[in-house]
């Protein structure tokens, strides 16, 4: 046999370059139409249809069903896609996937790229001396692109010729005449061929370049597409390895939906490669029985006829489907975790946009929720779950008279102040690290601004809290009763803000937290003519009013502070420029 070790490597290195060129090419069209992408991709999966849609048209532009799978699997692990639009989405990039054969299948066999391939290469490497970010994407896109074809001829000519070789067709033969399981140890041939080169295009070339030279008959080719089938779903799997049970949930769901349609299609695979035949003649080539060269287009259309009748099949069952993946995977609690340790921001989100942004706001959330609200009512000796419950405001605020002796400065330093500058620090990676459309950088902008808002919060409730307590049973009944007006109004922002962010009709809450925080901004005159009132009759001393009118202006501000980070974390309106606050 002349076949070599050396001629071996050449074939390893033809691949290796057929794999840089898909990289180059596939990594330049996801920064190209990346962020549209990923937009389109969050937005338009409202039902399957406009699922499957999104996940063919993604994996038709950027030329790679592993990078909308992980896309997928990233946006399912930050809550961005549920698990029946995250299969919608996998089910339309099986078949998006189907156009890099086509391409390959066209462009590699039907037409000579090899004669251009060198000279696109120059043309894209001088896109790559510019200064715009776009263009240089274009220059590496068209590098890319001329590389697979490269490697593509480097591949055939790297593969051994039958005619020389002829003990290969002995080697095969063994394995070629063995009926349903001919077909089942070349699907795993397949399989394993993909999970290797963490590529199912790279092993559909090598599938392609095998049925031309003749290596392997119709049938068995596409018992290795199938393979390829199962293999592609690999990739995802691990991805989730690290990943929350939502996206373990997709990743297992994209398995199961390929081994559904590879088992269909394995009990039916004679009848279905009948069908595939017809097809192919009908379109005007030589049926792949009668002409080796007519293989390469029976197997392209053995996949896409596979991928689109699998996925028709499938659709009507993604409930059903997701149903079983979460019996499969079940659903686990947020990991118990102190309150200054992050719960959703780790490195991964920061690989989109998309993921990053919320991942910041539910960390954002759940500081707010858990810590900057606590503290503030711990701070004016009043429970949380009074707060949230529909008691009524002035009972409450009646019956709470204890002190709670809360240390607001240790409580900033135990609960808030690592969260604090792990949020600060993950929006600058973010901002720094990605590539963000403009509404993408005012929305983390506008996280470290609500977050700052938040801090802010603490310094202010830290110094009304100890009039609070002086006051809170002073003997001086109207001293009293202003500090109790100054706690109700505080606690109604409060229980607001938990109203407008827990139930689904919000609207109602929002222009309550409007009006609300209008009367904070024209409180001034009003509580400046109650304070001279109190003084001009000798009903509070000298102290007690410089102390009145100090928190006076202070919570007025807390509450605009309280209702603006409210508006930032939970809705999408430009607070900050609407309402004029710097």
């Amino acid at each position: 046999m002349e076949y070599g070790f050396a001629n071996l490597l050449q074939l390893i290195g033809a691949l290796g370059v057929f794999l840089f060129g898909m990289k180059v090419m596939s990594d330049a069209l996801l920064k190209l139409a990346g962020n549209k992408m990923r937009s389109f991709l969050a937005s338009m999966t409202s039902n399957r249809f406009l699922g499957i849609t999104t996940g063919f048209l993604i994996t038709s532009i950027i030329q790679s069903s592993s990078a909308t799978t992980l896309m997928v699997v990233s946006f399912s692990n930050a809550g961005l896609l549920t698990l029946v639009e995250s299969i919608s989405v996998i089910m339309g990039a099986n078949i998006g996937t189907t156009i890099t054969a086509w391409l390959i299948t066209i462009l590699g066999f039907k037409v000579s790229m090899s004669a251009i391939a060198l000279p696109l290469v120059g043309f894209g490497f001088a896109f790559t001396f510019t200064k715009k970010e776009q263009t240089k994407n274009f220059g590496n896109f068209i590098i890319g692109f001329a590389l697979l074809f490269i490697g593509l001829q480097f591949l055939k000519e790297a593969m051994p010729d039958i005619k020389n070789n002829p003990q290969i067709l002995e080697f095969l033969s063994q394995y070629t005449d063995l009926g349903y399981l001919s077909i089942f140890i070349f699907l795993i041939i397949g399989t394993i061929l993909t999970v290797v080169i963490q590529s199912s295009s790279a092993t559909m070339a090598l599938t392609l370049i095998m049925t031309a030279q003749g290596w392997i008959p119709f049938e068995l080719a596409a018992a290795m597409v199938l393979g390829e089938n199962v293999g592609t779903t690999i990739t995802a799997n691990l991805a989730a390895l690290v990943a929350n049970y939502q996206a373990k949930r997709t990743a297992r769901a994209h398995l199961i939906f390929n081994l559904i349609g590879v088992l269909w299609v394995f009990i039916f695979f004679y009848p279905f490669l009948k069908l595939v035949t017809w097809l192919s003649v009908s379109l005007g080539a030589d049926s792949p029985y009668m002409n080796a060269a007519a293989i390469p287009i029976a197997i392209s259309l053995f996949h896409t006829t596979f991928n689109i009748i699998n996925t028709f099949l499938l659709v009507w069952f993604v409930k059903p489907i997701a149903k079983l993946v979460e019996k499969m995977v079940t659903a686990k609690a947020l990991e118990e975790k102190e309150i200054d340790e992050p719960k959703f921001l780790v490195k991964e989100v920061l690989k989109y946009p998309e993921t990053a942004i919320s991942a910041l706001l539910k960390e954002s959330n759940y500081l707010f929720k858990n810590a900057i609200f606590l503290i503030v009512a711990h701070a004016l000796s009043m429970h949380r779950e009074d707060i949230k419950s529909d008691k009524k405001l002035k009972k409450i605020i009646k019956k709470s008279t204890t002190d709670f002796k809360v240390n607001t400065r240790e409580l900033y330093t135990s609960k808030v102040k690592s969260i604090y500058g792990t949020i600060i620090s993950y929006a600058t990676k973010a901002q720094s690290k990605l590539i963000l459309e403009e509404h993408q950088t005012k929305q983390l902008s506008e996280i470290r601004i609500a977050n700052r808002k938040m801090v802010e919060i603490i310094r202010d409730v830290s110094e009304l809290s100890k009039n609070v307590t002086k006051y809170l049973n002073s003997e001086n009944k109207y001293i009293q009763k202003e500090y109790a007006k100054i706690r109700k109004r505080v606690a109604k922002v409060l229980r607001t803000i938990h109203l407008f962010r827990t139930e689904e009709d919000n609207d109602l809450h929002y222009q309550k937290l409007i009006a609300l925080k209008n009367d904070a901004k024209q409180a001034i005159h009003k509580e400046n003519v109650n304070i001279n009132t109190l003084i001009r009759n000798d009903l509070i001393s000298i102290d007690m009013a410089s102390s009145l009118v100090n928190d006076s202006d202070n919570v007025n501000d807390m509450i605009k502070k309280l209702i603006t980070v409210a508006e930032l974390l939970y809705t999408q309106k430009d607070t900050i420029l609407e309402n004029g606050d710097k």
